[in-house]
């Protein structure tokens, strides 16, 4: 497709506008205080300085429109051209650190997804420096190593050996993600299954096992990431997770872009270790767009999730319930799920996850729960039945659907 017709959806959606959801008010409603500090996006999102768009009412975005289509004439104005400079003096205006130069010298690189099995099917999944991709994978293999059998899901034996594969893998997450470009990431042996086999035989089934030398949690992410996957008529399959980080990010608009800058930078860690920050380098992220492969390598599923650190274990749960539980895509998204990250050793559980004599057996088990009102992700999924069937789910967590057309 010319790249011009690419973009004109999103053109026209800019330009037209849309109407605000009901999450839409309620986000907006947290945000007044510093966006209203910000004229160029107080325009877009809210009434006056302190009233934020209503549900119903049209979210117009002229000054986004006119960028996207000036990045229909050339992509490159983003980076060196009338949006980049507009970006740059808002940077100046507001003590930014980032130049005209750093937006002319940026390179968006195409690395090859990282590549593993689970019980005969293929994943395809986030590469560094996005650390969800290998976490995924080592938890997995790990998992592989055990009978998931149908009808044990959310019993005490499934939540304890997803845990301990949680433990395992977050500590090896905390100890080597990092920008590859900056420093080695041993992604081979960690998503090896003589690793996972190694890591597996330390797992007893009676009892936790603390690992010591566990990594600290590391910089906090915000759980406000987006996520979507896409199937065309052909088989195609994208998976998609991208981030601002917080709700609109730092909720600067340069003026004159309709661009909302992001607030990725506490991506980073802080004075020290492998994702320090330094100029060129990209933080590390938990981001884990994935996609699913049938045993005969035909295109299966699309999937991703927001949720910070909890990402890959969301879609974790999300692969196992599918093809060791043998759930629906609806059933795989909806069922209740966990997440363990090494420090806090703890486990947090959404509403559900562990009934309450499923939950005293786990803490017998020497676990530690942590009970939690909000839900864990937000996955978005599409996929290809078995019959040739598009079929789509949108959690009921957070809002989206699934649509075809």
């Amino acid at each position: 497709m010319p790249w011009k017709s690419v973009l004109e959806p999103a053109r026209r959606l800019a330009s037209k506008g849309f109407p605000a959801s009901q999450r839409l008010e309620l986000i907006l409603r947290l945000q007044v205080p510093v966006m209203k500090q910000f004229p160029a996006t107080a325009k877009v999102f809210l009434h006056g300085s302190d009233q934020p768009l209503l549900q119903g009412e049209i979210l117009k975005q002229p000054d986004l429109a006119a960028t996207i289509r000036r990045l229909q004439k050339s992509p490159r104005d983003f980076y060196d051209g009338e949006t980049a400079r507009r970006i740059a003096s808002t940077m100046i205006k507001h003590g930014g650190g980032m130049t005209l130069e750093d937006l002319n010298g940026y390179e968006a690189k195409a690395i090859p997804p990282v590549e593993g099995t689970y019980r005969g099917y293929r994943i395809l999944t986030a590469p560094p420096s996005s650390s969800g991709g290998m976490t995924l994978l080592e938890m997995l293999n790990i998992l592989e190593r055990f009978p998931m059998p149908l009808g044990s899901e959310g019993s005490v034996m499934s939540r304890h050996l997803m845990v301990e594969a949680m433990r395992r893998a977050f500590r090896d997450r905390f100890e080597y993600a990092a920008d590859p470009a900056f420093f080695p990431v041993p992604v081979e042996k960690l998503t090896s299954k003589d690793y996972a086999r190694e890591l597996a035989s330390q797992i007893l089934p009676d009892r936790a096992t603390p690992l010591a030398g566990s990594a600290n949690a590391g910089p906090s992410e915000s759980n406000d990431t987006t996520h979507f996957s896409v199937v065309d008529k052909s088989g195609n399959l994208v998976s998609n997770t991208y981030t601002l980080n917080g709700f609109f990010g730092s909720q600067v608009i340069p003026e004159g872009t309709g661009v909302l800058l992001n607030d990725i930078m506490n991506g980073f860690a802080g004075e020290s270790g492998r994702n320090q920050i330094g100029p060129g380098k990209r933080p590390v992220s938990s981001m884990t767009p994935t996609i699913l492969l049938r045993p005969g390598n035909t295109p299966w599923m699309a999937l991703g999730s927001p949720g910070s650190a909890t990402i890959p274990n969301t879609v974790m749960q999300t692969i196992v319930n599918l093809i060791d539980y043998k759930m629906s895509l609806r059933d795989a998204i909806e069922f209740p799920r966990i997440h363990h990250q090494g420090r806090p050793d703890r486990i947090d559980a959404e509403p559900a996850a562990l009934i309450q004599d499923v939950a005293e057996k786990v803490r017998s088990l020497g676990h530690t729960i942590n009970p939690k009102l909000r839900s864990q992700g937000d996955v978005h999924a599409v996929g290809i039945s078995e019959d040739g069937w598009r079929i789509g789910w949108s959690d009921g967590r957070r809002g989206g659907r699934a649509i075809g057309y």
